[in-house]
């Protein structure tokens, strides 16, 4: 019985040995076979570095305001009897808008002016009287005085009821009406907001140290995400004579046209200026860059080495410097000349092989129009 037992357990021992020994050698062959595996090269699109010149800029963030712009509001209390304008309206200088209750004023001009009247007549009379001198001097000064106030009381009325009825001071669109009918108004209520929106200004900062590089007439050009795709020419027509004490920023104003009236004052923009001089820089797509952390980079594509065929990738970290369209300028880490990888560089990796296809390689341009999908 012993012996069957110790003969079981042997074979059992054999058996699980020699499991262990097939399994051992599969691994063996699985991890020889790991290390001998290359996968397979990546197929990616590639650009050549080049060298081009950008004209010189600066660049600033900008605020636009109106040329003209005013919220109007009542002179005098009064109860609105009449709203001449539509909110949102173009209107032209003179147009218009309110008109208060003059009714007292109305009613007391006619007396007004009767009195003009024969204030008039007693001066031409006293003026024959003291040329024969009829009358003295001083009773004809009482009666040019008394034609003066007697005008001057018309006047004062007049200009009571044009205070009451209110215009548009100048050409521009209005704003959301603030006033309802039968209101009655305080002498300096709101009543709409009045904007001149061609041209507009755009104001914006610059270090002091670019005051030299600023005149009158330069030109700007202006971004906006409220205009996508498009830029604003215009010119600078003020430069502020006093530097902020606090920034050391000088502020700059330029003039843009705006027929279309997109551009809403309140908006901020992007503004470049314009130097005569270009400068000479490294373009890439922006598309090429792995951004991380640690350090931007692109993948350059170069011969494997060691007479081996075929193309590999190296990863090259590098400075990176102002953007424009699709491309990027890079200010160290590539050479005029280098090929390097322009889509995809994410799933890229160090020292990978690769293929360079470049049938579906996109069109990077340096002013990129979009299409409005």
């Amino acid at each position: 019985m012993k012996k069957r037992i110790i003969l079981a357990i042997i074979g059992l021992v054999v058996v699980i040995g020699i499991l262990a020994g097939v399994k051992a050698l599969q691994i063996g062959a699985m991890i020889k076979q790991g290390k001998s595996f290359v996968p397979p090269p990546e197929t990616v699109n590639s650009t050549l570095v080049k060298s081009t010149s950008w004209p010189a800029d600066l660049t600033a963030v900008g605020t636009l305001t109106a040329v003209q712009g005013v919220t109007i509001a009542a002179d005098l209390a009064a109860k609105v009897v009449k709203i001449e304008f539509e909110p949102g309206a173009q209107v032209k200088k003179g147009d218009l808008l309110v008109r208060q209750d003059t009714s007292s004023e109305e009613a007391q001009l006619p007396g007004l002016q009767a009195q003009v009247k024969l204030a008039s007549n007693e001066l031409e009379r006293a003026r024959k009287m003291v040329a024969e001198r009829i009358i003295s001097q001083a009773d004809y000064d009482k009666a040019v005085a008394a034609h003066d106030q007697a005008l001057s009381a018309v006047n004062s009325t007049r200009a009571v009821i044009d205070k009451k009825t209110i215009r548009a001071p100048f050409g521009g669109r209005l704003g959301i009406r603030q006033v309802n009918l039968g209101q009655m108004l305080r002498e300096g209520d709101p009543i709409v907001t009045l904007q001149t929106l061609s041209p507009i200004f755009v104001d914006f900062s610059l270090p002091q140290q670019q005051l030299a590089r600023l005149q009158h007439g330069q030109p700007v050009r202006v971004t906006c995400d409220a205009v996508p795709g498009e830029t604003i020419s215009g010119r600078i027509t003020t430069i502020n004579p006093l530097i902020d004490s606090d920034t050391r920023n000088i502020k700059v104003e330029a003039t843009l046209a705006n027929k279309s009236a997109r551009l809403r004052p309140g908006m901020f923009v992007n503004v470049a200026v314009g130097l005569p001089a270009q400068r000479n820089i490294l373009a890439i797509p922006t598309t090429a860059v792995l951004y991380a952390p640690y350090g931007d980079s692109v993948f350059v594509i170069e011969a494997q080495k060691q007479g081996k065929k075929g193309l590999v990738l190296r990863q090259q970290f590098v400075r990176l410097g102002e953007k424009r369209g699709d491309f990027i300028a890079v200010t160290s880490g590539l050479k005029e000349g280098e090929s390097i990888v322009t889509t995809g560089v994410f799933k890229l990796r160090n020292g990978q092989a690769a293929v360079v296809d470049n049938k579906l390689a996109p069109n990077f341009q340096l002013a990129p129009k979009p299409e409005n999908n």
